[in-house]
């Protein structure tokens, strides 16, 4: 089943009507019913009855994503979920290692306390806290010094700011968010690959497929790294996909400005 991101989102969000000052475009995308005047919606081109929602020059049409672009937004927020309940969960295991990193056994004790609380709602999304890699790495430093410990927390909490920082970039589809996540994701392939050659499991092989997977899309579909023409390519891209296809779709042979 296809789906049509442009209605979909138009349901969730409303639609988007302008009213450009250029007659020729103007009459292309406006017209009069017995009901009143309707305007064809930036987004899904259907047309909507009432007021435009704006009005002036076409080339300050509001940029409206549209189709593959709602895509790949719908991606980029799916990650941006995933990095944020990473984030949340380090930034437990961060202060549960820097609060009671005085005593090993508190911090045994209380990290367990952790997992038992946290096991039920990852078991509900069929994640194995207690086969986890970054569980197992904590639960090797539970023998470490106060001072290891304390570096070991410090760690945790800088990767839990890179995740959350992500978390939000790519939630707003922030182009640095999406080199961030690449360059993040990448530099861990290699532990994940190490990881593999130390215990082969079906988690770890998911976990690196993936995170390779993260790594191509982004990278391609976002153009990033000048791939498939780069920022320039991506740009054109999104307005192309926006108020030029609607004018397109309305038979305009001159190009909106």
């Amino acid at each position: 089943m296809r789906i049509d991101w442009n209605r979909r989102t138009c349901a969730r969000r409303g639609h988007v009507t302008y009213a450009p000052d250029d007659p020729r475009l103007r009459i292309r995308l406006h017209a009069q019913t017995a009901v009143g005047e309707v305007w064809r919606c930036l987004r899904c081109g259907d047309f909507v009855l009432g007021e435009p929602h704006g009005s002036g020059p076409a080339a300050e049409a509001p940029l409206v994503p549209r189709g593959k672009v709602l895509r790949d937004l719908f991606v980029l927020r799916f990650l941006a979920i995933e990095r944020a309940l990473r984030g949340v969960f380090v930034v437990l295991v961060a202060v549960a290692v820097w609060r009671f990193s005085n005593s090993q056994d508190a911090v045994r004790r209380l990290f367990e306390e952790y997992l038992d609380v946290f096991r039920p709602v990852f078991r509900h999304f069929h994640y194995d806290l207690d086969h986890s890699p970054l569980v197992d790495s904590v639960r090797k430093v539970f023998g470490y010094r106060h001072s290891t410990l304390l570096t070991v927390a410090g760690l945790l909490l800088a990767y839990a700011l890179v995740e959350l920082v992500e978390a939000v970039g790519l939630w707003y589809a922030k182009r640095w968010a999406e080199y961030l996540t690449v360059v993040a994701t990448a530099a861990f392939l290699p532990l994940e690959v190490y990881e593999l050659t130390e215990h082969v499991s079906g988690l770890k092989i998911a976990t690196l497929v993936l995170n390779v997977l993260a790594v191509l899309y982004i990278a391609l579909a976002k153009r990033l790294f000048g791939l498939r023409g780069g920022r320039r390519a991506h740009e054109e891209e999104r307005r192309s996909a926006s108020l030029l296809e609607v004018e397109e779709s309305a038979g305009t042979a001159t190009p909106v400005p």
